[in-house]
């Protein structure tokens, strides 16, 4: 006899389990169904979470060894990485510990295996033991989130050849590391690695790296970067690669076409993109549409074509990013409750957690100009703010665009120290509607880096107070 839900999601990442909480919180007997066995999902477990704890160790080091001397403090350091690796593992064990306690604090049952859609309001999980149980429920969530996109005619061993998650465990610092693709996840990494001390050079197929990002910003995004170390060669695609000895022979042309060359390297670390996870799950047996991308299609309340089959997260359209998911499981989580859930998309933050780090929300100047908005823009460096100073973190700007006549803020994008922690007070103006004379004319204390945001908005109407 198959146990009673009245909602199974499936998927335990940061959609997944957040939308089993709100459930649970709003009356609904919810499972919770993650292959993994431990939950959280690759943010947690082998993406968002362990990235950061590698990226603020490695900062670290770095800066004790490079820029301890000019603040008048004299040290020595040395890297031990396996002390590195374990406190990543550390944390990551204690935080999905965390997710289990929250489910299991909300009365959503967390169930491990592999979840898959047998019929409409029918869900069969198959334990690693070959048993399978059987759930009927009212509701059906898809959370199963998205997977590394691979590069065609290259396998990833995950050694040598590796993806995102294989960079995060390497066993020791490769002489040489080739990132393929300069997004988020490649220059993120490719930064870890190179402040422990290898030679970093990024591929990437477009002519600019992070092509989302406004391209004022990822212009000296890639200046700063260069600067530290980090090497470019933009317009290019890997189209082969050849283990030799202990090197690899990475072929490269460019994206056009052109004389093909052959790049040397001890690690390729493979990051162009993450592709929709939804395979093996009975939703194309059951009816569910996709799209062109092999994203589940569903309407602005998360709900798929067929009846209380509902998609969040990575596996739909949209960003993806953890805290997109999340924003989404709460709103999907209130409609099924009868609630009015709802997402801006307007106000979703994202950011690159390298160091200086870039955060934006909202609109780029690219995307106005092709939308045919008038806009005025306000800008402000960190090398004119009193605390970047004093802190000796002075490279990047404050770029604030407004509607040009209504006033209204319609992007806000940060390169610099903190930009990540910075961010959430222009995705708050964004969400209420504020002009940038609201933002210019509130108080923010002095000496901080976010009085570059209040600069900045002071700059739309051509009044900002150099520090």
């Amino acid at each position: 006899m198959a146990d009673q839900f009245d909602a199974v999601v499936i998927g335990g990442g940061p959609g997944g389990y957040n939308a089993a909480i709100r459930l649970g919180q709003l009356g609904l007997k919810t499972a919770c169904v993650d292959a993994r066995g431990t939950f959280g999902g690759t943010c947690l477990n082998v993406g968002c979470i362990p990235s950061k704890a590698l990226l603020h160790a490695s900062e670290r080091l770095e800066e004790a060894s490079k820029d301890f001397a000019k603040l008048g403090i004299k040290a020595s350091v040395e890297l031990d990485l396996p002390a590195m690796m374990a406190h990543k593992t550390k944390v990551v064990g204690e935080l999905t510990k965390g997710v289990e306690f929250l489910l299991k604090k909300n009365k959503a049952e967390a169930i491990v295996g592999e979840g898959r859609i047998a019929a409409p309001g029918k869900v069969e999980v198959k334990a690693k033991d070959g048993s399978v149980r059987a759930l009927e429920t009212r509701h059906i969530v898809i959370a199963t989130g998205s997977d590394v996109m691979p590069l065609p005619g290259v396998t990833i061993d995950e050694e040598r050849i590796v993806s995102s998650t294989g960079a995060l465990a390497l066993k020791s610092v490769p002489k040489r590391l080739l990132v393929v693709g300069g997004g988020y996840i490649g220059l993120e990494l490719g930064s870890v690695w190179r402040r422990l001390g290898a030679e970093v050079l990024v591929v990437e197929f477009l002519d600019r790296i992070t092509p989302g990002l406004d391209g004022e910003v990822g212009k000296q995004f890639q200046r700063i970067l260069t600067r530290q170390g980090m090497k470019f060669q933009l317009s290019t695609k890997v189209v082969g690669v050849e283990k030799s000895g202990d090197a690899l022979k990475v072929s490269v042309e460019p994206s056009a076409g052109g004389e093909r060359q052959v790049i040397e390297t001890d690690v390729m670390l493979v990051s162009i993109g993450r592709r929709p996870y939804t395979d093996g799950l009975g939703l194309k047996e059951v009816g569910v549409g996709f799209d062109a991308r092999g994203r589940v299609v569903t309407d602005a309340h998360y709900s798929t074509n067929v009846a209380n089959i509902w998609a969040i997260g990575d596996c739909r359209e949209g960003a993806m990013l953890a805290h997109k998911a999340e924003d989404e499981a709460v709103a999907m989580a209130e409609n099924i409750a009868g609630r009015a859930g709802h997402v801006n998309y307007d106000a979703i933050p994202s950011v690159v957690y390298t160091a200086p780090e870039v955060a934006s929300v909202g609109r780029t100047e690219e995307e106005l100009k092709a939308a045919g908005v008038a806009y005025k823009t306000g800008k402000f460096p960190f090398t004119a703010n009193a605390r970047a100073k004093t802190i000796a973190a002075t490279d990047g700007f404050v770029k604030v665009l407004a509607d040009a006549k209504t006033d209204q803020v319609l992007g806000v994008h940060i390169l610099g120290a903190s930009a990540g922690e910075m961010i959430a007070e222009a995705a708050l103006a964004i969400e209420f509607g504020a002009a940038s004379e609201d933002i210019a004319r509130t108080s923010h204390p002095h000496p901080t880096l976010s009085e570059a945001i209040r600069q900045a908005a002071q700059g739309v109407e051509g009044w900002t107070m150099q520090m």
